[in-house]
């Protein structure tokens, strides 16, 4: 039955990270554990192949095998939105071709890194995307790795159309919610994408984040858009400052950090792929440290604390 990604592109959702085995190989096992453990949190939906998923280290048929995993976990259960990170709007259409063969939900495709193209080029770039495949589209603008931002004057062209569903957006800037909401069609989502700026999106009208402290602790997250969207406001920046001192750790040596987090609860190994190395000593005690601001029994024991 189709669900229409404004019922499912909401509240936060992971980007989950690929882990790795001690050849250096995708750990599929614990990979599809990762997935098992957010669907038996009731989120809504999964990205695979993203930022956190060190997406540009993986090949083509790496990817396919994760994003396949993902989806052979889900059943149906949760939607599985595949990240087709490349500066080649050619090789992007053959990541998004490919994710669709395997059963992908949706597309999350971001802005063109080192490019450096010029806002035309953006909307040539996404409107071509969306033009190769028949999966609803999520753009992802992050100007922090792009150096080029999405406008909202071509986001509101893109959205023209109805193949673009939603927007992740890093751009860190959390009144553009209230700004864009009365101008884009009803049902199109927009989602902050990390979680720095998480609270401050939702509560200025945002339908939610793409999370990477949500692999660790989801229902916290869940119970955070929930107090947001009942408006206990209050209560909701209290856990999410709560949150703060492990959410500072993961966004400083991301997705090293999330990978040593999820290692220290026995998830997968914090291994990574060059350029990127695990976390020092020193790192890691910091991450061990935060999990003392949550309050979660479960993490808390986990962790020795």
């Amino acid at each position: 039955m189709f669900i229409p990604p404004s019922a499912w592109f909401t509240g936060f959702i992971p980007d989950l990270p690929t882990p790795f085995d001690a050849a250096d190989a995708v750990d599929l096992k614990a990979f599809a554990a990762l997935c098992e453990r957010q669907i038996a949190a009731g989120v809504p939906a999964i990205v695979v192949c993203e930022t956190a998923g060190e997406a540009p280290t993986l090949s083509s048929a790496e990817q396919e095998l994760v994003i396949r995993t993902a989806v052979d976990v889900a059943r149906g259960r949760v939607r599985i939105i595949a990240g087709t990170l490349s500066n080649s709007t050619s090789q992007v259409i053959e990541l998004a071709r490919r994710a669709e063969a395997v059963g992908a939900d949706a597309v999350m495709a971001v802005v063109p890194a080192y490019n450096k193209p010029m806002q035309e080029g953006m909307l040539a770039h996404f409107r071509a995307i969306a033009g190769a495949i028949g999966l609803p589209v999520i753009l992802h603008d992050v100007p922090g790795r792009t150096l080029r931002p999405l406008a909202d004057e071509t986001l509101l062209r893109l959205v023209e159309s109805r193949r673009f569903v939603g927007l992740r957006d890093g751009s860190g800037d959390i009144t553009r919610p209230m700004r864009l909401n009365r101008l884009l069609p009803a049902g199109f989502r927009l989602l902050s994408g990390d979680d720095v700026t998480a609270f401050g999106t939702i509560a200025s009208g945002g339908d939610g984040a793409i999370s990477e402290v949500s692999n660790i602790a989801p229902d916290l997250c869940r119970t955070i858009f929930s107090q947001v969207r009942q408006g206990r406001l209050q209560s909701a920046r209290y856990l999410h400052k709560r949150l703060m001192p492990l959410i500072t750790c993961l966004a400083k040596d991301s997705p090293a950090a999330l990978k040593s987090a999820l290692g220290v609860l026995g998830l997968m190994s914090p291994a990574t792929r060059l350029p990127l190395v695990p976390l020092d000593a020193a790192a890691q005690r910091d991450v061990v440290r935060a999990f003392a601001a949550i309050a979660d029994e479960e993490l808390i024991d986990s962790v020795g604390a």
